[in-house]
């Protein structure tokens, strides 16, 4: 059996520490703390998962912040993307532009070959994929027409600025006339169909043109508000036999108004006139109604019945000749009409001059019959 030796190690007192000992300060050495290799490897995990759970922390805040600003940027009609066409429709909103052609389509087209479209259509996203139009009914025309044109795949999808959904049918009414509204191109007559048609739908708030007229064109003048209600009025009486109702110009529409109001037979003449006559321009239309003003005062008559007979009983006429301080009238009278003829441009008189000539006439008439 062999023997255990001892030997006996003398250590310096004040030699140096080995490398990472630590001492008390009583001055007795500390065991160098020691970590395996799972505890090693649990905390370096432990601190990758903080790591990733800020990083996370971090992307969520900031997609939070980019919703919040895609939101906003879509309500104010920033949000701008290329959209097909037959995504978008137009069924929504009463249009306040006419829908017969547009004289000035080919020039916008035009525009749109040569430089594209500066002004993007905005639309609602009403279902995942589809769309309605709010404004840019024109520019829509436009591109359709160039895309079943040309056949040109840069012509299928449509610059559009998206609006966030939940704007009241009020509210997307409000916009598309705004824009037009500032425009001179746009009638009246478009102006008061679109009142009629708001009026006439049950999911709007108005239910009298008054109403219609007001929330619509909040934005114009009083004036032009009462001019817009008067060719609602207009379209009211005759609009059903209008073929061009947008190139009837104010002063035209509004004397046709108050004409027409004074008798209501007049109405339903105008319209047997207009529906016989079937103008194919609106040159042609507009003369028929210059022509009905400047007859207003005759007597009516049906657009098919025939004329007279001049040589019948009773077509007896009287002719004759006044002097008066301006020159001399020539005046031929006949059953049911009266004519008065000088070298003079009665156009140039003013109307209420006229009327008051006239009912002053009638009144010496009506006089020396008593």
């Amino acid at each position: 059996m062999s023997k255990r030796r001892v030997f006996d190690i003398d250590f310096p007192t004040n030699a140096p520490s080995p490398s990472g000992a630590k001492q008390s300060d009583s001055g007795a050495k500390e065991p160098e703390s020691r970590r395996g290799p799972m505890a090693t490897a649990i905390t370096e995990n432990a601190e990758a998962l903080r790591a990733r759970a800020e990083a996370e922390q971090c992307i969520r805040a900031e997609n939070d912040r980019l919703a919040h600003e895609f939101v906003r940027l879509k309500k104010l009609g920033l949000v701008v993307d290329r959209l097909p066409l037959e995504r978008v429709e137009t069924s929504k909103l009463v249009r306040d532009r006419s829908v017969a052609v547009d004289p000035d389509l080919e020039e916008l087209k035009a525009s749109i070959r040569e430089i594209g479209l500066s002004n993007p259509i905005r639309v609602e996203e009403t279902e995942p994929g589809r769309y309605q139009l709010v404004q840019g009914f024109r520019r829509l025309s436009a591109y359709r027409a160039l895309f079943e044109e040309t056949g040109d795949e840069s012509y299928a999808r449509i610059p559009a600025g998206l609006i966030a959904r939940g704007e009241t049918l009020q509210g997307l009414y409000r916009r598309m006339v705004d824009e037009n509204l500032v425009r001179r191109d746009i009638s009246f007559a478009e102006m008061a169909q679109l009142a009629l048609s708001y009026a006439r739908d049950p999911e709007t708030v108005g239910n009298t043109v008054e109403e219609a007229v007001g929330h619509l064109y909040a934005s114009a003048g009083r004036q032009k508000r009462s001019y817009i209600r008067h060719f609602a009025e207009l379209l009211e009486l005759i609009g059903e036999a209008l073929r061009f109702p947008e190139a009837i110009p104010r002063a035209l529409g509004l004397e046709l108004k108050r004409r027409l109001a004074e008798d209501v037979k007049r109405a339903a003449h105008l319209s047997a006139v207009l529906q016989h006559a079937a103008p194919d321009t609106a040159a042609a239309e507009l003369t028929l109604l210059k022509e009905f003003l400047s007859n207003v005062g005759r007597e009516i008559k049906e657009p098919n019945a025939a004329p007279r007979n001049s040589g019948s009983k009773g077509t007896a006429k009287t002719t004759l000749r006044c002097n008066v301080p301006t020159g001399t009238v020539r005046c031929q009278a006949r059953d049911g009409r009266i004519e008065l003829a000088m070298e003079r441009d009665f156009s140039a008189v003013d109307r209420f001059r006229l009327e008051a000539a006239i009912t002053a006439f009638f009144a010496a008439l009506e006089g020396d019959e008593d």
